[in-house]
């Protein structure tokens, strides 16, 4: 029942209660934020990306010299990088961190989102260079003699790579809702990412991705990740007041042009997010504490949900989530530096006890 907590960097102070639009990297923030995501116990850190965005790379690599036992999980579109590049890249990293690198692979959810950076293929396709991508990543760290690759969207001869990542494999991570996200996560990934839907649907979920690595004839499983945004405070009824001061922000941002989201945008393309929007529309809280309230003022862009109550509230809806499997949980607040502080304090310990005394019950029951 091991569970480890995923956070996010940032590379400046921006965040979604208080945008700075097209800010600069500032380093000092970067190394005190990754630094205490380090010290207050956090297991990985995802490196984000968008057309838009800073590097996942280099800044992957600034927050591995400022920490000692976070790892990064780098993202990458496929159309960015060439996979015999990223190979060496991720390798490069994972060598000089000691073995601290997980790489996550985006699909992109949106066609206007991948066109901005020259990318035409449609879903499908995408979806089928990824998988083609993941294959030579896997040959690249193993394969001892250089190796040809024929295939729809990658061809290349006597590829050999010197640079070996530190456990002789980088975990590989996918995320999605479509029918080929749980077929390519199932059959080929070491981690699935889910975002925060309620307890039966992200059920329903893990148990399609179990199904298609039973399918692809593996006898492992991949890892479950799940995503929240929550909202702590001392007390459920402060955290409750908290909430709704963090969803009059974020409407007001979006009102200004400032949200995640613009007011005139369509609704998204991707299933995830059109999952979450539908979600929303049945009601705004579902199972302990999940608030979707957050989804609907963003146009479900990204990671949304929001647990919302005191720490034993949000700990509590975290264990109703690793019960069914999740071993992965991410959270990451709206006002990003001191949630997350807010969590290693108060919510990651709780968790963890929990997950203690489960482990406890069931080695008295064995006994």
């Amino acid at each position: 029942m091991a569970a480890e907590f995923i956070s996010v960097s940032f590379p400046n102070a921006s965040n979604d209660l208080t945008p700075l639009p097209d800010a600069p990297v500032d380093p000092l923030f970067l190394e005190r934020y990754a630094r205490a995501l380090d010290d207050y116990g956090f297991n990985y850190t995802l490196l984000p990306y968008s057309s838009s965005s800073f590097d996942p790379f280099t800044l992957g690599a600034t927050v591995l010299a400022h920490t000692r036992n976070i790892k990064i999980i780098v993202a990458l579109r496929p159309n960015t990088v060439y996979p015999t590049v990223a190979a060496k890249s991720l390798a490069t990293l994972d060598q000089l961190s000691g073995g601290r690198v997980v790489v996550h692979f985006i699909a992109g959810g949106s066609d206007e989102e991948q066109a901005r950076e020259g990318d035409f293929l449609n879903k499908e396709e995408r979806y089928e260079r990824q998988e083609e991508y993941i294959r030579i990543l896997r040959l690249a760290w193993t394969s001892k003699e250089p190796f040809d690759f024929d295939g729809k969207y990658y061809q290349f001869k006597q590829f050999r790579s010197a640079v070996r990542p530190t456990q002789g494999l980088i975990p590989i991570s996918l995320g999605g809702s479509s029918d080929a996200a749980y077929r390519i996560g199932g059959s080929l990934c070491d981690i699935f990412g889910l975002w925060g839907e309620p307890l039966a649907e992200t059920k329903q979920q893990i148990d399609r991705i179990y199904a298609e690595a039973a399918k692809a004839g593996r006898t492992d499983r991949p890892r479950i990740w799940v995503t929240f945004r929550p909202i702590v405070a001392e007390t459920d009824e402060l955290a409750w007041e908290k909430a709704h001061r963090v969803l009059e922000r974020l409407n007001d941002n979006r009102q200004k042009g400032l949200g995640r989201s613009p007011l005139s945008a369509p609704r998204p393309a991707n299933v995830g997010s059109q999952r979450l929007l539908e979600i929303a529309a049945r009601g705004d809280v579902h199972d302990r504490a999940l608030w979707y309230p957050t989804v609907t003022a963003t146009n479900a862009g990204g990671a949304t949900t929001a647990l919302v109550g005191s720490p034993r509230t949000i700990a509590d809806s975290i264990l109703d989530y690793i019960d069914l499997g999740a071993d992965l949980i991410s959270i990451r607040g709206y006002d990003n530096f001191n949630d997350a502080v807010d969590y290693g304090r108060y919510v990651l310990p709780l968790v963890r006890e929990g997950i203690r005394q489960r482990e406890d019950a069931k080695k008295t029951a064995a006994a």
